[in-house]
């Protein structure tokens, strides 16, 4: 285990080790914010259509959640530096293959689809990495805020990230964004190579087919024999179905039913990170303070709620201000989520877990992003977002009613 007593009193960040792989990561967030919005608007400038969009969403996460299997059992097996550091390799090598097709004139929809596929894939296996290390540097008591700095400096970073990625792509297109994106991914090498390590302590060869299956299978075996896990993962799967549903239509709704342009639709996403670095940063402050269950169940209420106002604005800042406060719901609820797992699960299983947790709980997503692109486009980008709200509303209020969850205060 990295962490020693010292770094135990003085906080996480007195953790050498987690200072660079933070540092790493904060870097990777600013390329990944700018991304994420230059993409799906060259998407949409490309084809005018939201269902382009919603199969866009779909190709990233759709690899996503089926290479976590994989990265988990690559996370707990192999040294998850040279792991960690091979996917920023490739993620790198992408946006570098996007930007020579930009200025040659080639990039097109199949090669910006097949290459965030890849991007999703190494993002699947790194991110296993990432749930693995956390704990291993800081210890399992210190996961929750090193968690909660993690996500809300993802968000800070997004506050300020989709902004000028906006301006960026009103001036210059996407390349900015990508360019940029690639040279963050270099960053992040660089750090994760100056960190001593990042376990396991004996790391093993690359797994056998058997060593694979068997580890999937005992990430499934770990995560069906937990109630209160099998709850909140199957709640994340419709939560996610109907939460995808408004986000694939995010662009579109701004655009069509609310005029804005380019450079407002960046400054809208900056506010929605907003609200999601104060929940963030509530939910590290209190992910130990107080039950677990309890207090996701009433998350998970509020956040639909407040959310129901966005049906019918009118104004674009009063449609990102209650989006803003649903995502700070949303913050909440996933690093409470992701703090508790990791403090329940064994170190040595954590990998393979986490890749079960999230094959599952991302399978409503691709589904959702194409059911919202595809009723935009046919009955508006307003229908979508009601029938998204009140979906969740009734997944979420439904999360009282099982017992196992509402009584865990792990």
């Amino acid at each position: 285990m990295e962490e020693t007593q010292s770094d135990y009193s003085a906080g996480i960040f007195a953790n050498r080790s987690f200072r660079l792989f933070y540092t790493g990561q904060a870097f990777s967030y600013v390329g990944d914010g700018l991304r994420s919005l230059a993409i799906p608007l060259l998407v949409f400038h490309l084809t005018g259509s939201a269902l382009s969009l919603g199969v866009t969403y779909a190709l990233e996460f759709l690899p996503f959640a089926l290479a976590g299997l994989v990265g988990g059992s690559l996370a707990d097996r192999l040294d998850r530096k040279r792991l960690m550091i091979g996917c920023d390799f490739v993620r790198c090598a992408i946006l570098l293959l996007f930007v020579v097709a930009s200025l040659r004139g080639f990039l097109s929809l199949p090669l910006i689809y097949a290459g965030i596929t890849i991007i999703a894939i190494c993002a699947a296996i790194f991110l296993g990495g990432q749930s693995t290390s956390v704990p291993f540097l800081v210890g399992k008591h210190r996961a929750s805020q090193a968690v909660s700095s993690l996500i809300a400096t993802e968000q800070a970073t997004n506050l300020i990230a989709p902004p000028i990625g906006g301006a960026l792509f009103s001036m210059g297109g996407a390349l900015p964004a990508l360019v940029v994106n690639a040279l963050t991914y270099l960053i992040s090498q660089v750090a994760i190579a100056n960190v001593k390590t990042l376990g396991p302590d004996k790391p093993a060869t690359l797994p056998t087919r058997a060593e694979f299956i068997s580890d999937i299978a005992e990430g499934f075996r770990f995560l069906s024999g937990d109630a209160a896990m099998r709850a909140t993962t199957l709640l994340s799967l419709a939560l996610n179905f109907f939460g995808m549903m408004a986000m694939a239509v995010y662009i579109p709704f701004y655009k069509v039913a609310l005029h804005a342009s380019d450079a407002q639709v960046g400054v809208t996403l900056g506010i929605v990170a907003l609200g999601a670095i104060a929940g963030s940063a509530l939910a590290g402050t209190l992910a130990t303070s107080w039950p677990f269950g309890m207090s996701l169940c009433i998350a998970y209420a509020v956040d639909g709620v407040i959310f129901v106002p966005v049906i019918f604005a009118q104004n674009l800042w009063v449609a990102a201000t209650f989006w803003a406060l649903a995502s700070a719901g949303g913050a909440f609820e996933v690093t409470q989520i992701i703090s508790w797992r990791m403090r329940v699960i064994p170190q040595e299983k954590i990998g393979r877990v986490f890749g079960a947790v999230r094959m599952i709980a991302l399978g409503g997503v691709v589904p959702g992003t194409i059911l919202g692109g595809f009723l935009a486009d046919r009955l508006g980008v307003r229908f979508p977002i009601a029938l998204s709200t009140w979906g969740f509303l009734i997944v979420a209020l439904y999360a009282f009613a099982i017992a196992p969850l509402r009584r865990d205060a792990r």
